[in-house]
């Protein structure tokens, strides 16, 4: 009875009913774009980071992620090999030669990160030939270089172009290679463009004369999400010789951005629920006010207080459930089809290719918010509705009725 009532009385005025819910299902739609456009954010961030070159774990000597030294070559790679071979969640990974050269064209020159590769098991592990915007990944020749598009500016140098690659070698001479520029790459994140280039391995490993010494293994699992598990369990295989370092270990900052802003979620929904209870606020004690004489009979005819209290209640649970169930299928389907389509934000490429995102935003929504969200935004009607109920509890039945 209660409930029916309740329904009743919010179409009674049903302008006023349908601006409350219509303010919740905004409220709603706002909080859900908001976390999936911040989640798609973020999430290209760290997507991109590990598909251009972190990869979802990584293998040195002990001590070379903090100083790189060209001497800290990966020791007994035989063993690493049975190691990853045996371990059921890797699913690829490769070897790589690391080193901090110098890269000159006939215009000019810039200082870079030099990754030997094995081109065939390198496809596997970064996303580089996919970026490849003019030219080919690798042909097969032995000097043969990839390098990104903003690099290729500043060097002024094209397809078919030669450049002189150098780098000191262990001995302290200086190794030095021709290249021929074969294929430019440009990934989401402009600073990655302009310092990193691709060579053959054994280009490498011969310009720097290091034999068939490497500095990286770079591995990829069945799912990201074990990579912290994984980097555990293939330390405890390997000695206290080597490092082994999830992408949580290699891009802390980037994980704290997405811990920070699951606080900044908890406070953006605070903020809307406040505004929230006031509207609901606002909407009961107007309702109640209008039919304190209503109230006064209910009373006179021995309705009990708790009755009362329920019924406005009642109607603040239904505009607060209505519209966080209405926000909510119009918000997914918003999100969802952003996700599919993606944001088009061109016109601030720049900004966004410095941040290591690409100029198109692909919102991701959490299930975490979504339910959340769901039981939120009822929880905060009740809240609202509690002060007009309580005065409509204390209104004497006698005064009630003879209220104009």
């Amino acid at each position: 009875m209660l409930f029916k009532l309740a329904w009743r009385n919010i179409w009674r005025n049903s302008r006023r009913s349908i601006i409350v819910i219509g303010s919740v299902v905004v409220g709603v739609i706002a909080l859900l774009l908001i976390d999936s456009l911040d989640n798609g954010f973020l999430n290209q961030m760290l997507f991109n980071q590990i598909s251009s070159n972190v990869a979802h774990i990584q293998i040195h000597k002990k001590g070379f992620n903090n100083n790189k030294k060209l001497q800290s070559f990966v020791p007994g790679a035989e063993k690493v090999d049975e190691t990853l071979a045996n371990e059921a969640h890797v699913k690829h990974f490769s070897k790589r030669v690391i080193a901090f050269g110098l890269l000159s064209s006939a215009s000019n020159s810039s200082g870079i990160y030099i990754y030997g590769v094995n081109p065939g098991k390198e496809k596997f592990v970064s996303y580089i030939h996919q970026f490849i915007v003019k030219g080919k990944y690798f042909t097969g020749g032995e000097r043969e270089i990839v390098i990104g598009e903003k690099l290729a500016r500043k060097l002024k140098v094209s397809l078919g172009d030669k450049v002189v690659a150098l780098a000191n070698t262990p001995s302290g001479s200086i190794g030095s290679e021709v290249f021929r520029v074969v294929g430019i790459f440009k990934t989401p994140n402009s600073e990655f463009d302009k310092i990193h280039i691709y060579i053959p391995i054994r280009t490498a490993q011969k310009m720097l004369d290091i034999g068939n010494n490497f500095h990286e293994y770079a591995i990829i699992l069945d799912n990201y999400k074990n990579a912290k598990s994984v980097a555990a369990d293939l330390k405890n295989k390997l000695d206290a010789g080597y490092e082994v370092f999830s992408y949580e270990d290699i891009l802390p900052l980037l994980l704290l951005q997405l811990d920070l802003f699951k606080e900044m979620m908890f406070i953006i929904n605070l903020i809307v629920g406040l505004a929230l209870i006031f509207g609901i606020i606002n909407a009961m004690l107007m309702s109640v006010f209008e039919r304190i004489q209503e109230i006064g009979v209910l009373m006179s005819i021995g309705m009990k207080n708790i009755k009362i209290f329920l019924m406005i209640v009642f109607e603040a649970i239904i505009l607060g459930v209505s519209g966080t169930i209405l926000g909510i299928i119009l918000g997914y389907a918003l999100t969802q089809t952003l996700a599919v389509y993606g944001i088009d934000l061109s016109i601030f490429s720049d900004s966004l290719t410095s941040f290591g995102v690409g100029s198109i935003i692909y919102p991701i929504l959490s299930l975490d918010n979504l339910i959340v969200t769901l039981f939120m935004i009822p929880f905060v009607s009740v809240i609202g509705a509690i002060y007009p109920a309580i005065k409509a509890i204390r209104l004497e039945p006698v005064n009630a009725i003879r209220y104009i």
